[in-house]
């Protein structure tokens, strides 16, 4: 098993990677499409909507930072209290049960991005390359 993991762990780390930070670039993306309704739903949650130029580039430009790997750490910390943030903003509040699954679901990210705080991006990344990790 050991002798596996050596061989798989590098491609493992990438793929865990690749789909923590997926959400992110999607969803960073799709808001530059949306950009007005997303301003409209910030305004609505209490959130000033002049901040979405900023969330944009948090999701996009993070998601991808950690896709590839590059300042993973610093960057996790970064996505890591983002979500936290907006887990109680925007589904802390409500006893409704697809909120709760939201809030759920922000929580468990944050967790995977705190596991690549301790861990570092492995072996397959521009940190490693770099002699960043």
């Amino acid at each position: 098993m050991n002798r596996l993991l050596n061989t798989l762990g590098p491609w493992i780390d990438l793929a865990a990677r690749v789909l923590i930070a997926l959400i992110f670039v999607v969803a960073g993306y799709g808001k530059i499409g949306g950009y007005e309704a997303t301003q409209g739903y910030m305004t609505s949650m209490g959130v000033p909507g002049a901040l979405l130029p900023l969330v944009i580039i948090t999701e996009l430009g993070g998601g991808l930072l950690i896709m590839l790997g590059l300042f993973t750490r610093p960057v996790a910390i970064a996505l890591a209290g983002f979500t936290l943030l907006s887990a109680v903003l925007f589904h802390g509040n409500s006893q409704e049960t697809m909120q709760q699954i939201m809030l759920m679901k922000n929580l468990a990210i944050a967790g995977g991005f705190l596991f690549l705080v301790v861990h570092g991006a492995g072996k397959i990344s521009l940190d490693q390359r770099f002699g960043r990790s």
